[in-house]
């Protein structure tokens, strides 16, 4: 509720790269607005990127990163955006497999975890372009409470990661 002052800012990333693409990310940014206190401010561009670390042949998938204000505790909005995918028709198969639809946990203000269940900030933003650029939608000046990537943003390869749309 607001002014309840237990709501924090999260920043999630979104990707897909099975079945009709752009629909799969409405459908799970309409999920995320549909949570129990919890509201997105602010949505990066969509971007077209190549397949990261895969055993497969697969297609390119959409990524945005999403800023959500939310009251729910990290660890039941991560149970959220699991049954979001599941609801999505996720299935994991094998490691980094295609999906109808992938969502991190990237960062959380004023919270860190290091548990198996949950990584925040997500151990892997800094190496991956299609995280960083679309984050820098979110946070132009390259940090993101007090998580700075600048240099991330600076010495990664974008060439792989072309606007959408």
């Amino acid at each position: 509720a607001p002014g309840g002052g237990s709501e924090m800012q999260v920043v999630l990333g979104l990707g897909t790269n099975l079945g009709d693409r752009e629909a799969n990310l409405a459908r799970a940014l309409d999920a995320l607005e549909r949570l129990e206190g919890t509201q997105i401010v602010k949505l990066s561009n969509l971007y077209e990127t190549e397949p990261f670390d895969v055993i497969s042949q697969q297609e390119d998938y959409l990524n945005c990163c999403v800023l959500l204000e939310t009251s729910l505790k990290p660890q039941r909005l991560l149970e959220h955006c699991l049954e979001i995918e599941q609801s999505l028709g996720r299935v994991r198969l094998e490691y980094h497999g295609a999906r109808t639809m992938d969502i991190d946990i990237l960062l959380c203000e004023g919270f860190s975890s290091d548990t198996p269940q949950l990584t925040v900030p997500h151990p892997h933003i800094r190496e991956r372009a299609f995280v960083l650029v679309p984050l820098s939608d979110l946070f132009p000046l390259h940090s993101a409470f007090g998580y700075a990537f600048h240099e991330a943003y600076e010495a990664v390869d974008k060439a792989g990661v072309r606007l959408y749309k």
